[in-house]
């Protein structure tokens, strides 16, 4: 009797410290100057985190934090997203700051929150002077991790009647930087409610697909 009361103790034991055990990763939030709303979709990362801890076992603390673009806090994450709808600067230390960023293993998920374009591809050009935003196949690798995405981005919001795109900028073969164009996928990942009109359907699309870049990201750093 002893014997099973000593091991129902160690279970519980182990379970109570893997229910508290530290986040391996966070997820933070891109500050910018420019004047641009870098703040938006404010629910958006939290709710990614949750879906991948649930459905890839990743270990990611819930709660995003925000981290400036050039600050030497950036290497502490493994994934770093974008947004807004205006102006984006960075100066030259904030470019290269990025760039050491990228090209150590980091990733960027810039999102269009719709206006976003014509402020953060010359930005990135800054960053990467040799190299251009190019569109991603539908056979690339991003589209076919745990879901399989045959036709590309889910179209999450309209805004000109444009089809959803997703551009890239490939260093020495990595992807470093993800760009999702009239696809509004961070606002997909918001809590459900937040925009009249968006079905749960839309969202668990876009959920997935975030998803695919986090597994993604962790397969081909």
């Amino acid at each position: 009797m002893r014997k099973g009361i000593y091991t129902v103790t160690v279970l519980l034991t182990l379970l109570l410290m893997s229910s508290f055990s530290e986040p391996t990763y966070k997820m933070a939030k891109l500050k910018y100057n420019g004047g641009g709303d870098w703040y938006g979709d404010r629910t958006a990362l939290p709710n990614l985190a949750k879906f991948c801890n649930d459905n890839l076992k990743t270990n990611f603390q819930i709660q995003d934090e925000t981290v400036e673009v050039g600050s030497a806090e950036i290497f502490n994450y493994p994934f770093v997203f974008m947004t807004g709808h205006g102006n984006v600067i960075f100066s030259d230390q904030e470019a290269k700051n990025l760039r050491a960023y990228l090209t150590g293993g980091g990733f960027l998920h810039i999102c269009d929150n719709y206006g976003l374009d014509q402020f953060i591809r010359p930005q990135m050009k800054k960053v990467f002077p040799e190299l251009d935003f190019v569109e991603l196949p539908l056979n690339y690798p991003i589209y076919h991790q745990k879901y399989d995405f045959p036709n590309g981005l889910p179209k999450v919001h309209e805004h000109d009647g444009k089809r959803a795109q997703g551009f890239g900028l490939i260093y020495k073969g990595r992807l470093v930087c993800f760009y999702d164009y009239q696809c509004d996928l961070g606002n997909g990942w918001e809590d459900y409610g937040t925009y009249a009109g968006d079905s749960q359907e839309t969202r668990l699309k876009a959920l997935k697909m975030g998803a695919n870049l986090i597994q993604y990201i962790f397969t081909n750093r």
